[in-house]
């Protein structure tokens, strides 16, 4: 999950003025993700590619930048800002007026929409989610906008209001940036404060080599009435891409060069006027400054590389190797102990995600910590304010956890059957949590939540919330938050297969519709009638903070909200108009029939509008009077297309800056406005007026009675600065709608709440030990941050109790990360949670199914998990029980413990008789017990038969070349082996032995094997005239070294049988007569010559009394003692050999076989055992060798047993 998290240095994160970013993956499981905004993105204006006809033919952005806002998210942006050529790729996430520097009051003059922001959720995105639906009303439609109904047009041509006949002109001045009208891309940077220095950064990046081929750096000292060219201070050569200031000294400033052409950082600390360059060995991605050291910053490398420096820049040290992008935080005043302390989310040469802590200057691996005692799924760490979120990886489901002021992590508590696909932290600053949570059967719309003071319970605050598809395809979550009214919310809520608008004064505990306007703009009645029809706000914020966007609020001025939005029965995105409120959402009058920019002037003292940036204009409006009267003034002698607007760059001055260009070919048009003249006093305290805060008449709000100093409508004084805006705050007698319901309760349609289907009321904390109190919830829980006092407080509220003691119930036992699964060697921890019972009074068992168990006195000890490590491999059975003197309960897990596979052989015959069953083995080494699969191929079968047990019977029946593969699985390890067998009606065969010396040349692999049984195979066929193609010689593994012969039918019709066989025993007794009178040989190696000889049918080389026999007569003598004995163990214990029954058919009522076939009917030909010059003993002596050495010997060999050299 790609997510934008943490904090920003020198900030903090703004209760639902923040844009949560949800990028999307694709995953193969369902799965969800934790993210949030840390920190305000380089602001980007795009100036759209247009048609013929229209303002511009160049693809041009603007980037609008704060001076002491730094980024945290600047991988992301880095990519857009250098030539990314989607113009859908500009991304923005609030106004860098929200956040405050230093000690100055948070000023959030261009606060945006608190919504949620996430890639188009049909690129695949987080598992299950889906786009918008396209039959949605609030679809787009060709031009660009939604389609949709609404009841109420706008019928006014102009929709400005009252105007005044004069158009007195402001005063401004205009800069033009000259020389660069091919630069398509511009940074502006300006201090927020007091300071009159603007930066601006002009590049041009060229699409096709895919980097900066010009930069300019321009510098203003006087708010922008002129501008110093400051390429001579940087380097004439010297390409610019980014430009950073530090937060808590504005006058520290780092630029950043092209990686393409150099690595470098340019430091300035005089306000950029001049600056030393440093040369570095990695590529800075991006900066995050320590929100109270001057000199500390985290610099994040392309190749996913973790530096700081204390230092300001100029020297960096490693911090970690691997770290996920925008996963790494300074630590937090009055939570973190080191000021220094850095929280980032590491990788480890495995592949797996840690969550791990370290100090700046000394994080090597024996200093770093690690809070979370396991692994986490990528890209999931949030730390932010009092919190820190985590997501760990499980299978199919989500499991979130949660650590508060630092402490243990405990998992988050979701409703039961929540199973979210999606889970995105809105905002965490007010004492709680509010969370998005896209559930199981949603697609396009989120639930809303919002948790106890803890961060671990959470309740449902609203169901499906819209959800906007901005212009860059993004989606994003229609909700807002009022600026400067705690606890007032506005979303878009689906039902019904309509989109409706609702307004709730006490974080969503109770919500209604938006009573529409009285009046339109010419004072027409409107007959809007609750809830058939309703006005209805378009919430999301603009992608640019500089473009106001369709709603907006300001915390100096509580209770005004301007919005586009439409009357009717839902939501539409045509025939808009722009609506205003002065009290806070109670009622609401139209302003403007047209789609208009609005700011704040003057700290919300006064309003002004200008025209979407797709109309050129030389004037804009300012209404003294919350919008009920305009004025129109003239900024500039030629039409502008204004690409942004800076207001209020200084706390102390009255100026705006707008940015834009006259034409699509002119250089980039700066004119900077000075509105003082506007005023025609400063404000005094006559000027001001109370106004009380409420619901539709209800002035208890959030379990208070505020009141309010706001400026008289229509006095047309200057404010200069912020003025006291609460004046009084008078707690309230608690009611019912001061509280919520209790996670596991839900809101019933008689109002009260009542016990979840899957929630037992009754259920008492573990932890609640006998002689402790606890407090037994009622079902209401009372909204954070609400002030009541008395009233219904006591019925409500959660009521202490002592402890009963109760016996265990509800005994669960888990694995940490959630598998059954573990490999030999590891350690495993097991995690035991009790339901219900007393757990300080609980007595622990475990045992591990190894012979080894565990007891604990009580619960505690278990906490952080029970560690064990299997030394083998098998099917552990893993019981739990917990016991107390009133009970015991009890619980079982089977675990898999495994090894990877690194060898497996497949046993099986040569030639086999048709028709009869063979058996055919696989040895696994190292050795595993109920732990591997088998997949066994056999012939041309298309399905494997797949077994737990290592052999397998099978017939074939029919004759000729099968093959035989079987694969082999232990946990994540699949290993394979083939073997070739020959199928026939009968054939002959004959052991064989070699002379001594051949075993030391013998390596034991199977391809030795072959080329040595080729070379028998050459031998044998120069004292015999048997065909080639039906003589076939396989070696077995081991020494000493064997091998076996194979000699196989020609034809096979039961009219030439006994021909055949004839022809099989002639070509027999040759060989055998050849080998008995050592005349097969072969020659290894120059001078090692090697004899064959035959050890089934003649004792003749035990008796030779040469030198060079007396070695081979005492192995074949020792051989023969071995065969006796293993005859005897046979016939003795009845032991089943693999395919010792193979080779001929045995009839207790007929005389034994020497070549038979399975199944034969009485009038088959046989050959008796009188027809051949060997006894019927020596013939089971031969078939008990070829067992031992080709089964007995093959089973100890960790090596193969060797295929038929030839077919």
């Amino acid at each position: 999950m790609e997510t934008r998290a943490g904090s920003c240095p020198g900030s903090r994160l703004v209760s639902l003025g923040i844009w949560v970013l949800i990028a999307a993956h694709t995953l193969p499981t369902a799965r969800a993700e934790i993210s949030c905004v840390s920190c305000p993105l380089p602001v980007q204006l795009n100036r759209e590619e247009m048609q013929p006809g229209a303002r511009d033919l160049r693809s041009i952005r603007l980037e609008f930048r704060e001076l002491g806002i730094t980024d945290q998210d600047l991988g992301t942006d880095r990519e857009h800002s250098e030539g990314v050529s989607r113009e859908d790729a500009l991304q923005f996430h609030r106004s860098l007026d929200e956040v405050p520097l230093g000690d100055t009051p948070e000023d959030p003059a261009l606060r945006r929409a608190k919504r949620s922001e996430f890639d188009d959720l049909s690129n695949g995105g987080w598992t299950g989610a889906a786009g918008v639906d396209a039959g949605a009303p609030e679809d787009r439609g060709s031009n660009g906008q939604r389609s949709g109904r609404s009841e109420y047009r706008w019928n006014k041509d102009d929709g400005r209001g009252n105007n005044r006949q004069d158009e007195p002109k402001l005063s401004s001045s205009t800069f033009s940036l000259t020389g660069d009208s091919a630069h398509n891309h511009a940074v502006v940077y300006w201090s927020g404060r007091n300071s009159s220095v603007i930066l601006i950064l002009t590049k041009l990046y060229d699409f096709h080599m895919g980097s900066v081929t010009e930069s300019t750096l321009w510098r203003s000292t006087d708010y922008g009435s002129t501008y110093e060219r400051m390429n001579d201070k940087v380097g004439t050569k010297t390409l610019l891409s980014y430009l950073y200031v530090c937060p808590s000294n504005q006058k520290k400033i780092m630029v950043l060069t092209d990686p393409e052409f150099e690595s470098s950082v340019l430091i300035s600390t005089d306000e950029g006027a001049s600056y030393q360059k440093y040369r570095l060995s990695f590529f800075i991605l991006s900066l995050l400054f320590h929100p109270m050291e001057e000199d500390w910053a985290l610099a994040y490398s392309h190749d996913q590389k973790l530096y700081s420096s204390v230092d300001f820049g100029r020297k960096w040290q490693l911090i970690h190797e691997h770290v996920t992008p925008n996963r790494f935080y300074w630590s937090v005043a009055g939570l973190d102990k080191e000021p220094d302390l850095i929280h980032m989310e590491a990788h480890t040469p495995d592949g797996n995600v840690q969550y791990v802590t370290c100090r700046a200057q000394t994080c090597t691996e024996a200093n770093r910590n690690y809070p979370f005692p396991g692994y986490i799924d990528i890209s999931s760490l949030v730390v932010q304010d009092d919190y820190i979120f985590i997501q760990v990886p499980t299978s199919g489901r989500a499991t979130y956890y949660v650590s508060y002021k630092r402490d243990s992590f405990i998992q988050i508590k979701l409703p039961k059957y929540s199973l979210p696909k999606d889970l995105h932290i809105v905002s965490s600053d007010e004492k709680q949590v509010f969370a998005a949570v896209q559930e199981w059967n949603q697609n396009d719309t989120y639930n809303l939540y919002l948790s106890d003071t803890r961060g671990i319970f959470f309740t449902l605050a609203m169901e499906n919330v819209k959800t906007t598809r901005g212009i860059g395809g993004n989606q994003m979550l229609d909700l807002y938050e009022v600026a400067g009214i705690k606890g007032m919310l506005i979303a878009n809520k689906r039902q019904d297969n309509q989109v409706k608008t609702y307004i709730t004064y006490n974080k969503g505990r109770d919500w209604r519709l938006l009573q529409a306007p009285a009046t339109d703009l010419d004072g027409n009645d409107i007959h809007c009638i609750l809830p058939f029809c309703s006005l209805h706000l378009q919430l999301h914020g603009s992608e640019n903070p500089y473009v106001s966007g369709a709603i907006s609020s300001k915390s100096s001025v509580p209770g005004i909200i301007v919005a586009t939005g439409n009357i009717g029965p839902e939501l539409s995105y045509n025939n808009v108009g722009m609506f205003i409120t002065s009290d806070a959402g109670n009622s609401w009058r139209p302003i403007f029939e047209e789609e208009h920019n609005i700011w704040f002037l003057d700290k919300g003292g006064a309003l002004v509008a200008v025209k979407q940036p797709s109309v050129s204009t030389r004037h804009l409006w300012v209404s003294f009077d919350e919008g009920r009267q305009w004025t129109q003034h003239s900024f500039s002698s030629v039409p502008l297309f204004v690409d942004g607007v800076l207001v209020e760059a200084g706390a102390q001055n009255q100026i705006m800056t707008f940015f834009g260009h006259f034409s699509h070919r002119s250089e980039w048009q700066l004119i900077k406005i000075d509105y003082k003249s506007i005023f025609s006093r400063k404000c005094t305290e006559e000027d001001y007026q109370t106004w009380h805060l409420h619901n539709q008449g209800e002035p208890c709000v959030m379990g208070q009675k505020q009141i309010f100093m706001k400026r008289r409508p229509g006095n047309y004084c200057m404010l200069g600065k912020d003025y006291s805006r609460i004046l009084s705050a008078e707690s309230c007698i608690c009611r019912a709608h001061d509280f919520e319901c209790d996670y596991g309760y839900e809101r019933r349609s008689d109002g009260n709440c009542r016990a979840s289907f899957w929630f037992n009321p009754s259920t008492v904390s573990r932890s609640c030990s006998q002689g402790q109190n606890y407090f037994n919830s009622t079902g209401y829980r009372k909204v954070v941050l609400n002030n009541c006092t008395k009233g219904v407080k006591d019925m409500y509220s959660a009521r202490k109790q002592q402890c009963p003691n109760r016996p265990p119930k509800g005994l669960v036992l888990t694995s940490k990360d959630g598998k059954l699964t573990a490999s030999m060697g590891s350690n495993v921890t097991f995690l035991v949670r009790l339901d219900e019972g007393d757990s300080m009074r609980t007595n622990i068992q475990l045992e591990f199914g190894d012979g080894t168990a565990v007891s604990y006195s009580n619960l505690s000890w278990t906490e952080e998990g029970i560690k064990h490590i299997y030394k083998s491999a098998g099917l552990f059975r893993v019981t739990a029980l917990a016991e107390n003197t009133l009970g015991y309960d009890t619980t079982t897990l089977f675990l898999h413990v495994t090894c990877p596979v690194e060898h497996v052989q497949l046993l099986a015959p040569f030639v086999i008789i048709r028709n009869k069953e063979v058996n055919i083995s696989a040895v696994v080494l190292p050795s595993q017990s109920r732990t591997v699969t088998y997949f066994w191929w056999l012939g041309n079968n298309t399905e494997p038969v797949i077994t737990l047990d290592g052999s397998i019977s099978h017939t074939f029946t029919s004759e000729g070349v099968h093959t035989i593969t079987v694969q082999v699985s232990a946990g994540s390890s699949i290993l394979q082996d083939t073997r070739s067998l020959v199928v026939k009606e009968f054939f002959k065969s004959l052991l064989l032995s070699f002379s001594p010396n051949l075993d030391e040349f013998n390596p034991d692999i199977p391809e030795w094997r072959q080329d040595v049984g080729r070379v028998i195979k050459k031998a044998l066929l120069r004292v015999s005239d048997f065909p080639e193609e039906h003589l076939l010689v396989a070696v077995f593994p081991g020494v000493p070294t064997a091998a076996e012969l194979f000699l196989v039918p020609n034809k096979n019709q039961s009219d030439d049988r006994k021909k055949c066989e004839e022809e099989l025993e002639k070509a027999s007794s040759v060989i055998v007569t050849a080998l008995n009178q050592n005349l097969v040989e072969f020659e290894l190696k120059p001078g090692v010559r090697v004899i064959v000889y035959n050890t089934q049918l003649t004792l003749a080389p035990l008796v030779d009394s040469s030198p060079r026999h007396s070695s081979s007569a005492m192995l074949m003598l020792l051989s023969v003692v071995f065969l006796g004995l293993a005859v005897f163990l046979i016939y003795k214990f009845k032991r089943k050999i693999p395919w010792i029954n193979i080779y001929a058919e045995v009839n207790q009522e007929k005389e034994q076989e020497m070549i038979g076939s399975v199944g034969q009917s009485d009038s088959t030909p046989k050959i008796t055992l009188s027809e051949f010059t060997t006894s019927k003993e020596l013939m089971e002596k031969e078939l008990d060798a070829r067992v031992k050495r080709g089964v007995g010997n093959a089973c100890e060999s960790t090596r193969e047993i060797p295929n038929c050299t030839s077919v």
